[in-house]
């Protein structure tokens, strides 16, 4: 779930509108609506414990508080944009984090003011010199439970309890008792400075929580966000067939939307919007905390959930044009599977336009994904090296593709289709029976334009031992004009964050997609909402943060470095896009893909993204043949210290030549409608 900020909540809140934050006397507009705060108003009671969340810093990055258990203290510190008194704490702030990070304290800073805009904290924080992540609260959760109440304010957290050990002005005196290993024996102050409003914690607000009507309000919410999931035969452990269901979870849903991990969508909204998008607006989070936060009551009327019964269709899109049924697999309890490529001869005797394709799986537990292309007549199968455009696939939470109107892509007659098999055991044998959907243009129709696909990807990772923020970047040149529609983020158990970027030739750089906290549990296809032009000479850049480190609780081994591998164990860098060449029609193909690749290689090496490779960013086979001064200037015939796509072409060549395992780069297409 993530924080949009549609920052209205029920009943009184609507009227009073977001939180603000002001000087004595000054009128601060929080939506439009015109709040005095005055300095004079007194300080909320500090809680006991401070509960688990997981926030996006104003640098687009996520934090979850309970991964920094192993800190010998947590320190918080309330901001605001543009106030006086962050710029006094600050050098405070940035003095202590000198001090006491070398012994493994954990600073913050927690901006409650839904007011203040991402660029707002981020100039402020530059001007102030603060280095610490500043983290936003739009919805007020955060600083609402903790019991903030003024700019500047410190709570400094006993990791072992998560109890609040210290709040008041900022002190060094909590923060070296917890190090040493007592408790902090600094009772909580009182500070004056500027005012934070919350104005959910007023008992005429609070009365109002105790009235949202499950029957006309929570009900409805969870059928349009969590049935989906939460329904008979869907993929989530229990349904939500009633009150009595949601009363019995409301604690964890409680703790879900908290630590952002549901519904599962895991793009930033500060940054692009997207079709289908599941996330809750910041009324429906802030709705259904304080629904829970007030008892979960039930209220009047019918129960919604109670009155029909949600089933999961068989196939959600409707009876497909061709079933194809992949063949079965026997999963073993324990172990790892290497991947598993069978093929199914093509039975169509005429080639046909493919406009959606979905999956039907039978052991969710054991397939973490089905990757599929077709092979042409006369082909020999290898792996995924002969394969054409994809015919359906599956990640968790990715079971359907269906490509915009009057868009398709093609699939021959003949050959056979190949699929790529991820198995993973789960603690017991099963039998695994899949089958994809597809489904196509009428006879004699077809589509106006071609939809593309190809991975973005980095085969040189290498992630070291105990490294929680590990960054690898890669790129391509887009040769001609194109139209991105979707993007796929794809890493293993230790991918943290992943965002992409678009560098057009004038040099201008702006984020299309972040994912603040990548999940490996879920794999999403995420359509812009309005599809993203992407000049001739333009570069698409992905940047992956890696946590191999302790505080990761899916990391299998942080001691141990980590290269790109086909298991899950290991690790990837793999970004699916899917688009159209802007000059391309079903009628007129280009496909200039090949093109495309051309700086595939090149774009996975250089991480500066200057056009060239430097020594130093050489990796793999590159290093080990022109790693070393006297073969990089050889190759680097221009003296300028770095490799271009010229003189990088030319090592490529030698690299072919008979004897040699020549370099390759995945180009393996990701679930769902591959070009040509």
């Amino acid at each position: 779930m993530k924080r949009h900020v549609t920052l209205t909540a029920v009943g009184l809140v609507l009227a009073l509108g977001a939180a603000s934050c002001a000087q004595p006397g000054d009128i601060v507009a929080a939506n439009d609506v015109a709040i005095a705060v005055q300095d004079q108003a007194p300080m909320a009671e500090v809680a006991a414990r401070i509960d688990n969340f997981r926030l996006v810093s104003a640098d687009g990055y996520a934090r979850e508080l309970y991964r920094l258990k192993d800190a010998p203290a947590v320190v918080v510190v309330m901001h605001a944009a543009g106030s006086p008194d962050t710029a006094a704490v600050a050098p405070k702030l940035e003095a202590l984090k000198a001090e006491w990070a070398p012994k493994g304290v954990e600073f913050m800073m927690l901006n409650s003011n839904p007011n203040d805009k991402r660029e707002a904290i981020l100039a402020d924080a530059a001007k102030n010199g603060i280095t610490v992540p500043v983290l936003q609260d739009d919805l007020q959760l955060v600083g609402g439970q903790i019991g903030a109440s003024r700019v500047a304010q410190a709570f400094v957290v006993d990791p072992k309890t998560w109890k609040i050990a210290y709040s008041g002005p900022l002190t060094a005196e909590p923060i070296k008792q917890l190090v040493e290993g007592k408790s902090a024996s600094v009772k909580h102050d009182t500070l004056k400075t500027q005012a934070i409003a919350f104005p959910s914690r007023s008992p005429e607000a609070k009365a109002q929580f105790a009235k949202i009507s499950y029957a006309n309000e929570i009900a409805p919410l969870i059928e349009a966000k969590c049935i989906a999931c939460h329904q008979e035969g869907g993929i989530a452990p229990f349904g939500f067939d009633s009150y009595e269901k949601v009363k019995q979870f409301s604690g964890m849903i409680r703790e879900a939307v908290r630590t952002d991990r549901m519904p599962p969508w895991d793009p930033d909204p500060h940054v692009g919007k997207f079709k289908d998008d599941k996330s809750l607006s910041g009324t429906q989070i802030k709705t259904l905390i304080n629904w829970v936060e007030a008892g979960a009551p039930r209220g009047e009327g019918e129960d919604p959930l109670g009155k029909v019964k949600h089933v999961a269709p068989e196939w959600p899109l409707g009876k497909p044009d061709l079933i194809v049924d992949i063949p079965k697999y026997t999963i073993p309890a324990t172990g790892y599977v290497d991947y598993q490529y069978p093929t199914v001869a093509n039975p169509l005797k005429e080639g046909k336009w493919l406009k959606a394709a979905t999956a039907k799986v039978s052991q969710r537990q054991g397939v973490h994904h089905i990757l599929s292309g077709v092979i042409p007549e006369g082909a020999t199968s290898r792996g995924m090296q002969a394969w054409g455009g994809a015919v359906g696939g599956y990640t968790v939470g990715m079971e359907s593709t269906v490509a915009p109107k009057g868009i398709g892509s093609w699939v021959p007659a003949g050959g056979q289709f190949g699929y790529q098999m991820h198995y993973t055991p789960f603690g017991k044998e099963a039998v695994s029976a899949e089958q994809i959907g597809l489904y196509f243009y009428k006879d004699g129709e077809m589509p106006d334009l071609i939809m593309r696909e190809t991975p973005l990807v980095d085969q040189f990772i290498e992630i070291p031992a105990n490294d929680g923020a590990h960054k690898e970047i890669a790129y391509f040149d887009f040769p001609k004009d194109a139209i991105l529609h979707t993007a796929v983020v794809h890493a293993h158990y230790r991918g943290t964050y992943s965002k992409l970027e678009l560098m057009t030739p004038d040099g201008k750089r702006e984020t299309i997609l972040n994912v603040p906290f990548y999940d490996f549990n879920w794999q999403r296809m995420y359509e812009f909402e309005k599809p993203i032009d992407i000049p001739a000479g333009s570069k698409v850049i992905a940047t992956y943060v890696y946590d191999n480190s302790k505080r990761n609780p899916a990391n299998p081994n942080p001691n141990e470095k980590i290269v790109w591998g086909d298991q899950s164990f290991e690790e990837m860098f793999y970004t699916s896009l899917r688009y159209l060449w802007k000059d391309e029609t079903a009628k007129d193909q280009k496909n200039y893909d090949q093109l495309l690749n051309r700086t595939r290689l090149l774009g996975m090496l250089d991480d500066n993204i200057d056009g060239k490779v430097q020594m130093a960013e050489l990796r793999g086979q590159f290093k080990d043949r022109i790693g070393n001064p006297l073969a990089f200037g050889v190759v680097d015939k221009n003296k300028d210290g770095g490799i271009d796509m010229e003189e990088f072409e030319a090592v490529m060549g030698q690299m072919r030549r008979p004897g040699r395992a020549a370099p390759s780069a995945s180009a393996a297409p990701m679930p769902g409608n591959g070009g040509q």
